[in-house]
């Protein structure tokens, strides 16, 4: 069962990215992101094979003196895998970086999934993750004109097995 460093946003500035998952559900067979049943989140590093030990002082490392984040987004992106991958893309992800590498300072990447790697990762906010190849070409044209200009708090770390999503460890972030 793959396991996961998480950022998650718990408070009333979530509601562009609801509001987003709604909107860009229609692209898909049934809503992605709300059969999660788990906030608008970043994902900083996924594991197969990783003791929840090593997981979770990773992560309270990263984060010891890391206030709640508010980070603010400029658009809408996707990854073309077999089912299009849309998402709210950072204006700037310095920090999400830097507390990105502090885990992979922890824990080797190459025990990390590919594309959560320091080479690979991508910080991103998920707005729908199975849209299939029918639909994307008008998911794609609704993600140009759909402006995604927001700012979400990011106030949550959690250390998670999944699917479906287990919480491990949550650590409030403080001011």
């Amino acid at each position: 069962m793959p396991h996961a460093i998480v950022l998650k946003c718990t408070d009333d500035s979530a509601s562009p990215v609801l509001n987003l998952w709604q909107e860009a559900s229609r692209f898909e067979t049934s809503p992605s992101m709300r059969a999660l049943n788990y906030p608008p989140h970043l994902t900083f590093a996924v594991y197969q094979d990783i003791a929840a030990s090593s997981l979770v002082a990773a992560a309270q490392k990263a984060f010891a003196n890391v206030p709640p984040l508010s980070i603010e987004f400029s658009g809408i992106d996707h990854f073309p895998n077999e089912m299009l991958v849309l998402w709210a893309r950072p204006s700037d992800d310095r920090v999400l970086r830097q507390i990105h590498q502090a885990i992979h300072d922890d824990i080797d990447p190459a025990l990390c999934h590919e594309h959560s790697r320091p080479d690979r990762w991508q910080p991103h906010c998920t707005i729908a993750m199975k849209i299939p190849a029918g639909a994307a070409q008008q998911a794609l044209i609704w993600a140009k004109a759909t402006p995604a200009k927001f700012t979400l708090t990011f106030d949550v770390v959690d250390c998670i097995s999944f699917p479906p999503i287990e919480i491990i460890r949550e650590v409030k972030l403080l001011p």
